[in-house]
């Protein structure tokens, strides 16, 4: 499987898991690829909405370009939502951790890009449960 096909693979299963516990979720084909900023999944309630940066490692580290967070920043103000980012660190095994999500303050940044560790952003990060309030 190309890492594109397990990158959609994973941002549709959490449109799923948005849509399976109240909430509404999209995923945008394309972004990333098109001319205008677009995040990889908008969702929301009748009281949050928020723009998606998804990413899938088998690493501990993982990295965002600037470009990434620029335009999701961008996206998510223009657009009036917040701007989250979703890792899913996978083990050794191949075994799928849950989903972490990390705000962009939570990002740390480097000279050429963004980067996060999975035992940082399991410490500052939230769960799906938490993110949703359930």
């Amino acid at each position: 499987m190309s890492r594109k096909s397990k990158g959609i693979d994973a941002e549709r299963e959490l449109v799923h898991k948005f849509n399976n516990n109240g909430w509404m979720a999209v995923r945008i084909a394309g972004s990333g690829s098109m001319k205008y900023p677009s995040p990889d999944i908008l969702a929301g309630n009748n009281i949050k909405k928020i723009a998606i940066e998804c990413k899938t490692t088998k690493s501990n580290n993982k990295y965002l370009t600037r470009k990434e967070v620029n335009e999701l920043r961008q996206f998510a103000n223009i657009f009036g939502v917040e701007p989250w980012v979703a890792v899913k660190f996978t083990n050794k095994d191949n075994k799928n951790k849950d989903w972490i999500f990390l705000t962009l303050e939570d990002l740390k940044e480097t000279d050429k890009s963004f980067v996060f560790e999975y035992e940082k952003a399991k410490l500052l990060g939230l769960s799906f449960e938490e993110l949703i309030g359930v």
